[in-house]
């Protein structure tokens, strides 16, 4: 079982990213944790919480093609140093601007925009390239499974250390504790030797490319049902996650800690998830699973939002965040997995573009009903939504994809 777990450490490459992004994701999660509770302890509203996560999100829905055709046409190790390396820059404005001037929550939000720019183009050649980092085509799933535990892993520790820096040394040193992240990862990439040709589409004009990305998915059944499915749930389910800040101070009463605390565990539950993703078969129905997943969002949200005990709501936290990283991590499985080489950038451009883009809308709209009926009754009713989008999209994805090249 751990060899299965684990069998895409095999390859070197793999290993290096695997470290350096490790490292830089504990800084990301940092640095957004304190960016939200920055925005909610200075404005105490749940729909600028809702706002600090459109500015920062929804640029991959306005620019996720579009990186998605940069992905496929120019290589994707140039593109992903540069992104990262303008995320370092970004971070380092953030850390300065905190640090030593007289700040305003617009020049937070301004950051969070540029960095949303940054990221519409960061995570197509990002996730587009980790093919090229296996040496077995048959690691890629497994790949995939582990890069969402290393996304969990920072879920988990980065809040909770986040919580307990904004208690006592401020958001500033969040900021730096990022900025220097970033290190990490630039020399993990500086030390890959991946193949000397990517696929390219040089003589091809973007708004083809782009035209072609969309032709192919909607061509395919599987691919459009998976991509509309997260779309939706990154709309009406997935902002859930924005009102945390507002639960931990109104319902528990809490601190930075608390709400740290709460990100920490939904980050648990999805690490959970994520090692049971990268443990199954080649064999196993994905499909399945995917819609269990959902299930199980609707159950932790639901519960979630009955507690008024922190520690059980620790529990339903966990629970919710398994069944989120199922659906996240076995959509951009079956997305990458079943999709052509010369195409895996721009459908994971539009997997960026349901993800990313969809939820920062819906946590505006999540926000500003909050602001009339609660969180946690505005919770209760996206752990609802989540269980009649599984009924809705259960027949759609029972057959079984065939693997593609």
């Amino acid at each position: 079982m751990e060899i299965a777990t684990f069998r895409a450490f095999k390859s070197r490459n793999y290993r290096l990213f695997f470290g350096g992004q490790s490292i830089s994701l504990m800084g990301t999660w940092i640095q957004r944790t304190a960016v939200y509770w920055l925005v909610y302890i200075e404005t105490h509203s749940a729909f600028m919480v809702g706002f600090a996560v459109f500015v920062t999100q929804f640029p991959s829905f306005l620019f996720g093609l579009f990186g998605g055709a940069v992905a496929d046409k120019y290589n994707r190790y140039q593109v992903l140093l540069v992104t990262q390396i303008a995320s370092m820059l970004q971070a380092s404005v953030m850390t300065f601007v905190v640090l030593f001037t007289d700040y305003t929550i617009s020049e937070i939000l301004l950051l969070g925009l540029v960095l949303g720019v940054i990221n519409a183009f960061d995570i197509p050649a990002r996730q587009s390239l980790v093919q090229f980092m296996v040496d077995n085509p048959d690691d890629l799933g497994n790949a995939i499974a582990l890069n969402s535990s290393m996304v969990n892993l920072a879920r988990l520790a980065g809040p909770a250390v986040a919580g307990i820096l904004l208690d006592s040394v401020g958001a500033g040193i969040c900021f730096l504790i990022n900025a220097l992240s970033f290190i990490a990862v630039l020399a993990s990439l500086m030390l890959m030797k991946l193949p000397p040709a990517i696929p390219q589409l040089k003589t091809q004009k973007m708004l083809e490319s782009l035209g072609e990305g969309f032709s192919y998915v909607r061509a395919n059944p599987l691919l459009a049902n998976l991509i509309l499915l997260l779309a939706l749930m990154s709309f009406f389910v997935l902002p859930a996650l924005s009102l945390l800040p507002v639960v931990a101070k109104e319902t528990f009463a809490g601190t930075a800690a608390t709400f740290g605390y709460l990100l920490s565990f939904v980050g648990m539950g999805s690490l959970i998830g994520t090692l049971f993703l990268a443990s199954l078969s080649a064999v196993a129905n994905r499909q399945a699973i995917l819609v269990l997943g959902m299930a199980v969002i609707s159950f932790g949200l639901i519960a979630f939002s009955l507690t008024s005990n922190l520690t059980i709501a620790f529990i339903f936290a966990t629970i919710s965040g398994f069944g989120i990283m199922i659906l996240t991590t076995l959509t951009n499985t079956l997305l990458q997995t079943t999709s052509s080489i010369e195409m895996r950038g721009r459908v994971i451009s539009y997997f960026a573009m349901a993800f990313f883009g969809m939820q920062p809308i819906g946590a505006l709209v999540v926000g500003a009903i909050s602001q009339g009926i609660g969180a946690q009754h505005t919770i209760m009713i996206e752990g609802i939504i989540a269980a009649l989008l599984m009924l809705i999209f259960a027949p759609r994805l029972k057959k079984r994809p065939v693997a593609a090249t």
